[in-house]
């Protein structure tokens, strides 16, 4: 009986084995090649997404890339203006960005006393679009941030921009994003963190900060939770 019942714990541990590592390679390639989670550490893009909120992303939709083997598959279609867009950061692919497709490749951009034209049209303001300086920088040789082009998309590239143009570091300062640095189109907020100035840091090196910090995040865990922004589609 003591034979029975050590074969029959190990055929369940088995059991148990297999489906665990089959979740985990089903969530494995899940992330990796449909829909992956990310965070918004700036405030380049409010307040379309802010600082704090957490995004899944459809990578699909733009040609996944199988993990392992790192086989793309055929995209269903090209960022478009108008999507909000992950990509590598091209001056150091270590790096995501986050920022909006203005223009792809063959469209002329140009930028006018902050309005922004492709094409020799107005391009349509987002919904949450910010402007956080009044002023205009009238010389763009000072800085493109204002008064920039017009320059035409190389074919096969995407001019991006945040939806604080004010304050976003994109194309405006640092050029196009190539094809192959595209990973996914945002998709919706899953969750969001308000930012709270009375929240003790924290560091793994020092575990009283982490308990501190998890008592605080407790006990306002209702009032730092943005509510309104859960489940919330991205245009």
């Amino acid at each position: 009986m003591g034979k029975k019942k050590t074969q029959k714990a190990q055929r369940i541990l088995w059991e148990y084995a297999k489906s665990l590592a089959i979740a985990f390679i089903l969530a494995f390639a899940i992330k990796t090649s449909i829909v992956e989670a990310y965070k918004i550490p700036s405030k380049s893009m409010e307040d379309t997404l802010l600082v704090g909120d957490f995004l899944l992303a459809n990578k699909f939709l733009y040609g996944a890339r199988l993990p392992l083997i790192g086989v793309q598959l055929p995209a269903i279609r090209d960022p478009r203006p108008g999507d909000i867009v992950i990509f590598k950061f091209p001056k150091d692919s270590s790096t995501n960005y986050i920022k909006r497709c203005i223009a792809v490749g063959g469209q002329v951009v140009e930028i006018k006393n902050k309005v922004v034209y492709v094409d020799g049209k107005a391009f349509p303001n987002p919904r949450e679009v910010k402007f956080e300086d009044p002023g205009r920088i009238t010389s763009a040789s000072q800085s493109p941030r204002d008064n920039f082009g017009p320059v035409r998309v190389p074919s096969g590239c995407f001019f991006m921009m945040g939806d604080n143009r004010d304050s976003s570091y994109d194309s405006r300062f640092w050029g196009f994003v190539p094809r192959n640095l595209i990973l996914g189109k945002a998709m919706v907020i899953h969750w969001s963190w308000g930012q709270d100035e009375d929240a003790p840091p924290w560091t793994w090196s020092d575990p009283v900060s982490v308990v501190k910090a998890f008592v605080y995040n407790t006990f306002h865990f209702f009032d730092r939770v943005r509510w309104n922004r859960l489940a919330t589609a991205i245009v």
